[in-house]
């Protein structure tokens, strides 16, 4: 499964939450665009597969729209084999400096938690995987606690 895939899957967890949103701006006469991967109300979400070097642009994607937005900056790495590779450990540090927030979740986590969202109750709230035995693989709780 693609970044774009796993992307569109985390969006869902997040009532109201919209992904591949475009913010525009303008540079020497010409109107850019970049698009985030996922949005809510408070925050500007990048992903990021491990073991990639691209994985980084995701905190720089972060902050930009950061700075479009005005909301809080969030990078999600998605760990496909199990460890923390270099990318992984990179991202960690780098994060906890620039003040994004980091989280990491396996892609399996993801696909199970998306693939069991029609046995929960509570439909039209934030669908976040947290504590429980999900929590080690995929804690995204501390989305409800930044930015609000």
């Amino acid at each position: 499964m693609g970044e774009v895939e796993l992307a569109a899957l985390l969006c869902a967890f997040l009532a109201g939450s919209a992904e591949e949103q475009r913010h525009y701006f303008d540079v020497a006469g010409m109107k850019r665009y970049v698009r985030v991967d996922c949005e809510t109300d408070r925050h500007v979400i990048e992903l990021g597969l491990d073991g990639s070097p691209s994985a980084r642009d995701s905190v720089h994607q972060a902050l930009f729209a950061q700075h479009l937005t005005g909301k809080t900056p969030v990078v999600i790495l998605i760990d496909r084999d199990g460890y923390e590779g270099r990318f992984e450990f990179e991202m960690r540090h780098v994060t906890k400096a620039a003040g994004v927030l980091y989280l990491r979740c396996s892609e399996g986590a993801i696909q199970r938690w998306a693939a069991t969202s029609g046995l929960r109750h509570g439909a039209g709230i934030d669908d976040l995987p947290g504590p429980g035995a999900v929590a080690s693989s995929c804690d995204l709780q501390a989305l409800r606690r930044v930015g609000s």
